[in-house]
């Protein structure tokens, strides 16, 4: 029988957690249950606070968090294996990758930290846990980011074709998958849902822009999205990554964006994620023929559609299309990387992010006898 590992996943929309139990063959992926959980409103709200001022974060309130994002991480678990009807005592390990609320890896000291303790996730479901997926990279010199291209590489890896894959969390990310067999690239091309979500939540009170329909109606400011493409991080080359850290309101508010309409701001911060993804693919993926989405943007139509008008030479779609629902992709990759860890097999590429060898990723925390 094929090994089951739960996948535990919280990006930097901050919106909830994805857990899914996932076996793996030689090439292919087996979902045998899935579910998301949100996480309690004062949490969540304590959770982008604490991402958008971490100089006024206590030692005390960090722990707090990371207590209880554990306890939420534990209990999304448990309520999967209830729901699937399968025992903890058959799933060999669960890969949580925590909630990220600050990622430094070009710091003077680089880090990046992932809240949700491994340790009451082990001790609450009696499952093994794989956490810290990030620190063992960034300490062999890398960006300690993104994971999941490797997963890509595996899962939609084609010898035939150029092939791109797009997460679209709070950040965008790309991975090149060329048919050659050349590197994996893999890196952080800017904002993806992040200030979309942000300025939606701070003009219309709503949690996100439902399909994008907002964006779609208002029209892009060119001065605007000139101005904010004038960021050094969009001419970096990789491997590099980011974070809500570099994409906030703080950082929108440089541009005056008060000036303008705030549907037509809308507009032009979709438009921002839509061209950097687009002069992402342009610098480094010029002969690529398909793009797949994964992540929540795959449900932003608007999004899609700019994305598939700046790129008439490829078919855009999601990665459903290639055989994985597009919600679920980062929950299963890291399901695929506790598998890693379990085997003491490498779950990084240094050509993603920069790290001077391949590594072991994560610590396993052993639940309680």
């Amino acid at each position: 029988m094929p090994e089951l590992y739960i996948g535990l996943m919280s990006g930097t929309s901050m919106d909830g957690i994805d857990a899914v139990v996932a076996s793996f063959d030689k090439e292919h992926v087996e979902i045998s249950g899935s579910l998301r959980r949100a996480y309690p409103d004062t949490l969540r709200r304590a959770l982008f606070n604490a991402v958008a001022t971490p100089i006024d974060q206590t030692i005390d309130n960090i722990g707090a968090l990371d207590r209880q994002v554990g306890e939420c991480f534990r209990d999304a678990a448990r309520a999967l294996l209830e729901s699937t009807g399968i025992a903890a005592a058959d799933i060999r390990a669960i890969g949580s990758h925590g909630q990220t609320i600050r990622h430094q890896p070009d710091a003077v000291a680089p880090y990046s930290l992932q809240i949700g303790n491994p340790a009451i996730i082990a001790a609450g479901t009696g499952v093994s846990t794989v956490a810290d997926f990030r620190s063992a990279d960034i300490a062999a010199g890398g960006q300690g980011a993104p994971l999941v291209p490797p997963f890509h590489h595996w899962l939609f890896g084609h010898s035939q074709i150029d092939r791109l894959i797009l997460n679209i969390g709070g950040i965008a990310n790309l991975t090149v998958l060329r048919a050659d067999g050349s590197p994996v690239v893999g890196f952080d091309t800017g904002p993806g849902n992040a200030l979309l979500d942000r300025w939606v939540q701070a003009r219309k009170k709503r949690p996100f822009d439902q399909g994008g329909a907002w964006a779609a109606s208002g029209q892009c400011i060119e001065t605007l999205l000139e101005d904010m493409l004038t960021f050094p991080y969009f001419d970096l080359a990789p491997p590099k990554s980011t974070g809500l850290e570099d994409f906030n309101l703080e950082w929108l508010a440089q541009f005056n964006p008060e000036r303008f309409a705030a549907v037509d701001v809308q507009a032009t911060l979709a438009e921002l994620t839509a061209r950097t993804v687009v002069d992402g693919v342009r610098k480094t993926a010029p002969g690529a023929t398909e793009l797949y989405v994964c992540g929540g943007g795959a449900h932003n139509v608007d999004l899609l559609e700019r994305l598939a008008r700046k790129l008439p030479e490829m078919k855009v779609g999601t990665t459903s299309m290639v055989g994985l629902d597009p919600d679920w992709v980062e929950a299963v990759a890291f399901a695929w990387l506790a598998m890693r860890t379990v085997h003491n097999e490498p779950g990084n590429l240094p050509s993603v992010t920069g790290a001077s060898s391949k590594v072991v990723l994560g610590e396993i925390h052993s639940p309680s006898k």
